[in-house]
């Protein structure tokens, strides 16, 4: 129960300073096209979440993709952020938006994944988030007699900070469009593929399936990354 009370106000607040932010900052995207845009991000971000909570374990999936709750019960963030930021991008290729729009929701996703993350803490070790074994005396007893990594608050603590610098970078007005969604994108995808190593999950070759997936998007963001380190502008061929 908890956990769905903190995942709603994830959206919920989410969607509040989104609403703020775009009142205050304004919205790159064309009215006519907005609907097509968010739509595609809700579809994307529903699709790739799925798709990658299954093929973290191919095995327990494939035992149990018969069990329509199993199926239904299970989602990423990483999936759901690349598939929504892949979906949006498809369709604005489809019909002619060439600007960049994920500024406005750089902030809001930070803050509203802090949020759910709480959420995840409640639920302890039904939520499959915790971390791994560790004899730091800042480890947490999650109810089986193991202390552990608290890598949920390690998240919120990071997102906080993230959150934090990408208002300073807005501030300070030295971004160029699109800056501000890809500096939260790249910041998270590094921070899951550090920080999952941290958490008990099936490895393929020593990482998981969102660490292989993160180092693809990083290994797709590198030019990316580099343009945000050097103040100029780069665009994907």
């Amino acid at each position: 129960m908890g956990h769905l009370i903190f995942e709603s106000l994830a959206y919920a607040i989410g969607f509040a300073i989104y609403r703020r932010d775009r009142r205050l900052y304004g919205d790159r995207l064309p009215d006519p096209h907005r609907s097509s845009v968010i739509v595609a991000a809700i579809l994307g971000a529903a699709i790739g979440s799925k798709l990658l909570a299954w093929a973290e374990d191919p095995y327990d999936f494939a035992r149990n993709w018969r069990d329509w709750q199993y199926v239904l019960g299970g989602k990423t963030i990483i999936g759901g952020l690349l598939g929504g930021t892949m979906a949006v991008e498809w369709v604005k290729a489809r019909i002619g938006v060439t600007r960049r729009t994920g500024d406005l929701f750089a902030i809001p996703l930070a803050i509203g994944i802090a949020i759910g993350r709480v959420g995840c803490w409640i639920a302890g070790l039904a939520d499959h988030t915790y971390g791994s074994p560790t004899s730091l005396p800042w480890g947490i007893d999650l109810g089986d007699g193991v202390r552990r990594h608290p890598v949920q608050l390690y998240e919120m603590l990071f997102l906080g900070g993230l959150a934090a610098l990408l208002s300073r970078m807005r501030a300070a007005g030295i971004r160029r469009e699109g800056d501000l969604y890809r500096a939260f994108l790249i910041a998270y995808l590094a921070w899951r593929l550090c920080i999952d190593f941290l958490k008990p999950e099936p490895a393929f070759a020593g990482l998981s399936a969102i660490q292989w997936t993160c180092v693809a998007a990083l290994v797709w963001y590198v030019r990316d990354a580099a343009a945000l380190l050097k103040g100029r502008e780069v665009a994907h061929g």
